[in-house]
């Protein structure tokens, strides 16, 4: 999620807006402090204006490549 948000020069701030989310939501889910929800992957994905199948690839790769870190 951060490199999406990062790639498309948008803050957390700007996100959370998009998405109609809170920004300490945006921000701890960037974190890895919180499971996202479905129904927030949607929204995520619409303001970044991706399919939410890329949002769970991108998510999952970064989970197998900090599993293979340890």
């Amino acid at each position: 999620m951060k490199r999406l948000r990062k790639e498309r020069g948008l803050t957390q701030e700007r996100l959370a807006e998009l998405a109609g989310l809170h920004i300490n939501y945006v921000s701890s889910c960037e974190r890895g402090e919180r499971n996202i929800s479905i129904r927030n992957i949607a929204k995520i994905a619409l303001a970044f204006g991706v399919s939410m199948s890329i949002m769970v690839e991108e998510e999952s790769t970064l989970a197998m490549e900090a599993t293979q870190d340890e």
